[in-house]
């Protein structure tokens, strides 16, 4: 018997919070057993009620506010489930990472390294969504194409693969953050997880499948990615798991776990969580919770301008770019920066930061690279990507939506613009690709409009981008 102890609650036409209180199971009724916790939000300014939530059967947290704006929805649920899948996937991997040997590694066409992390860590999230979320498509990076083959090395990356995601899934339930009035939510048996949850391989293989679906503008969708930055995953250095809930074209939940960026200063702990609810600010939440706390507390995050910006504009840029020259154009940076440096009230940009996948955005979401609440003086960020295959119809790359949807919003709530290198906005309703957008440029606010200058200086020839791509 399942049991999970609530918070009490008064349950007229349906007005609660559910919170839980332990880890101890207490649902002893399958009414219950399908509940997903609901934290209050009293921060909404209108009072709130709670219709029927239930995960096997409800496809946004149905919320109905007593007040005159009726576009406003929470997704209390999705982030919870999605802190919860991202959480347990970056456990996964980094247990790859230690036990890492020779030959678990293939190649993919586009001869980037994909591990037994990839596949098990995608399987695992898409299990997680498909329990609470049934009816919601999944773009996933990968498919198993390469696991059902029956060859000795498919069947030795198979049972690999299947191992590693049973033992994140059956993992016992653990607290995730304090819920508003402090108590801690945990996770729910109900999402799949925990003791007894055991897949077979054919599920397991179905549910990196399901990560197939091919976009578009309309209705809810989820986007993984179990891996970003497989090369640094390799080198154990920076990596990210990568999930978002797309609704309609817009990115509306973004999580973010990087198990090796720095929470605090340097030498200390590693291993945080940045999240992102539309219209709800940006989050981090470190993987190992204080002494204080049964739950680890999250941190409001935001990009602050630097004490060396003015009136005038930024005097200090550094820029975050990836580590692969071959994923974003480093030349092509560094002629940004000397226009900017020419330019008039010129700009110190310093050497770059480069590091690979989403956890550029995480760093430049608490704007710095330590911890977000180290008061140290340092420059305005700016994440520069800009591939080396061209722009535009030039182009022979195309980005993927799941390379930047969670990190894309992060940015957004933290108070920083997000756009391509002509200023357009990212553009996640066309499919699986950014197909319309051409590069990606991310800064504060008061920072991205000069440096949107001399971007279109150097790739169109002018500050307005009139001219034809010159990358």
């Amino acid at each position: 018997m399942i049991k999970t102890r609530f918070k009490t609650c008064s349950v007229s036409s349906v007005s609660l919070s559910l919170a839980f209180q332990s880890s101890q199971v207490l649902i002893s009724s399958q009414p219950f057993a399908n509940w997903v916790f609901a934290a209050s939000r009293r921060n909404i300014g209108c009072a709130t009620t709670w219709t029927s939530v239930r995960t096997r059967n409800y496809r946004t947290t149905a919320r109905k506010d007593n007040c005159s704006d009726r576009s406003r929805m929470t997704y209390d649920s999705e982030k919870a489930v999605a802190i919860s899948a991202v959480r347990r996937a970056c456990g996964l991997t980094s247990s790859v990472f230690n036990r890492l040997v020779q030959g678990e590694k293939l190649v993919k066409g586009d001869k980037s390294p994909v591990t037994v992390g990839d596949f098990s860590a995608q399987a695992l999230i898409s299990t997680i969504l498909h329990n609470v979320f049934p009816e919601d498509p999944i773009v996933g990076e990968e498919d198993a194409s390469d696991l059902r083959h029956d060859t000795p090395e498919a069947t030795l990356l198979r049972e690999r693969v299947v191992s590693l995601a049973n033992e994140a899934l059956t993992a016992p339930l653990i607290p995730l953050f304090p819920s508003s009035d402090g108590e801690a939510v945990i996770e729910d048996a109900s999402w799949g997880i925990g003791p007894s949850h055991h897949q077979s391989p054919t599920q397991l293989l179905d549910a990196i499948d399901r990560g197939n679906h091919e976009g578009g503008r309309k209705g809810r969708m989820w986007c993984i990615d179990p891996i970003d930055g497989t090369k640094g995953f390799l080198r154990g250095e920076q990596y990210a798991v990568c999930l978002a809930l797309i609704v309609d074209g817009e990115v509306k939940v973004g999580v973010i776990g990087c198990p090796n960026l720095p929470v605090g200063e340097e030498g200390g702990s590693k291993g945080c969580i940045s999240y992102a609810v539309r219209g709800e600010g940006a989050w981090q939440i470190p993987f190992v919770s204080d002494s204080n706390s049964s739950a680890p507390k999250p941190t409001r995050i935001s990009i602050t301008p630097s004490s060396s910006s003015t009136a005038a504009g930024p005097s200090a840029i550094v820029f975050l770019e990836s580590v692969e020259s071959a994923h974003s154009s480093h030349s092509t940076a560094s002629r940004i920066a000397d226009v900017l440096r020419a330019g008039s009230g010129g700009v110190d940009v310093s050497e770059p930061i480069r590091m690979d996948s989403q956890a550029k955005y995480c760093v430049l979401a608490r704007g710095r690279y330590d911890s977000p609440t180290s008061t140290s003086t340092q420059p305005n960020l700016v994440y520069l990507r800009l591939p080396t295959t061209g722009l535009g119809p030039s182009a022979t790359y195309i980005e993927k939506i799941w390379d930047h949807a969670p990190g894309s919003l992060l940015i957004e709530e933290a108070g920083g613009v997000v756009t391509d290198s002509r200023g357009e906005k990212l553009d996640f309703g066309l499919g699986r690709t950014l197909g319309d957008n051409w590069g990606v440029v991310a800064a504060g606010k008061d920072v991205h409009g000069k440096v949107l200058g001399g971007v279109k200086r150097v790739l169109f020839g002018d500050s307005e981008g009139n001219e034809k791509a010159r990358v």
